[in-house]
């Protein structure tokens, strides 16, 4: 059970070709095994941004397209910025119906600028992957002067921990590093924690921040494929860590019962 800043400090050691294929070897199960972000922080994020359907947004990071899909619904103009090739494969095929998405395999970092061109500039659990001295300016010069800034967030989803004093035996056992809990309150910290990045960055004012708690079941085998998107196990130990997982889940029944704390954070680029 990595958490969301173990992961901000294993991505800030990648090197960029790193980061390329991170998720490729789970890139096929990452758009169905991840929890949807919830639609009314969707529609809160476009309420506050103030976003009419002819709007333009430039997206960091889309992965295989979990929020770019729940956005091109909207009918807005989308330009969609992801470095894995799995990805931007799959983020492709899964926005075939929406003509006004395109799907640019680059970074960020890399990506050439466009300036004051979008309406608002969303990424969902992607923007902890670019360098803090890049994301917030590069950002801003992208957005048109009353842009937004975007930032969805699904925490890690977890078991009762009830249920997790009983799995950390084997976290113990096999992956010790990823032998965390977070709760609600962490959680909570985390969130506050982005928010105040983007107030330090000097770019961004009038932050709004709505968060949720969210509740989600899965069967044994959809919970270890959640697990499995989470990176950064060896073969091996994971194999382990698995069927160990398994076994301590099945005294519980069928399925697994996880909660987390959804979030969006938009703020207005400043002056």
């Amino acid at each position: 059970m990595q958490d969301v800043r173990q992961e901000i400090n294993a991505r800030a050691s990648m090197d960029l070709e790193q980061r390329r294929t991170w998720y490729s070897p789970v890139a096929d199960i990452y758009y169905n095994a991840r929890p949807h972000y919830p639609k009314e922080l969707i529609d809160r994020s476009v309420a506050l941004a103030q976003l009419d359907s002819d709007a333009s947004i430039l997206e960091v990071g889309c992965g295989p397209g979990n929020a770019t899909v729940a956005f091109a619904q909207f009918g807005f103009s989308m330009t969609c910025i992801e470095p894995n090739q799995d990805f931007c494969h799959l983020a492709q095929h899964n926005c075939d119906r929406y003509p006004k998405v395109t799907i640019c395999n680059t970074s960020f970092e890399e990506w050439e600028l466009e300036a004051k061109q979008f309406n608002a500039v969303l990424s969902a659990n992607a923007f902890h992957w670019i360098p803090p001295e890049i994301k917030y300016t590069k950002a801003a010069a992208a957005m048109c002067d009353d842009g937004s800034l975007i930032l969805l967030w699904n925490l890690t989803p977890e078991p009762k921990y009830e249920v997790y004093q009983v799995l950390e035996e084997v976290y113990q056992a096999y992956a010790p590093s990823f032998a965390l809990y977070e709760g609600a309150q962490i959680q909570a910290e985390i969130l506050r924690g982005f928010g105040q990045e983007i107030l330090d960055s000097n770019c961004f004012k009038e932050l709004v921040v709505e968060q949720t708690a969210c509740e989600v079941t899965y069967s044994i085998d959809d919970y270890l494929k959640l697990l499995s998107t989470h990176r950064g196990l060896e073969p091996q130990a994971e194999e382990l860590l698995f069927a160990g997982l398994r076994e301590k889940l099945e005294k519980f029944g069928d399925s697994v019962q996880l909660s987390f704390l959804s979030a969006v954070h938009v703020a207005r680029k400043g002056s």
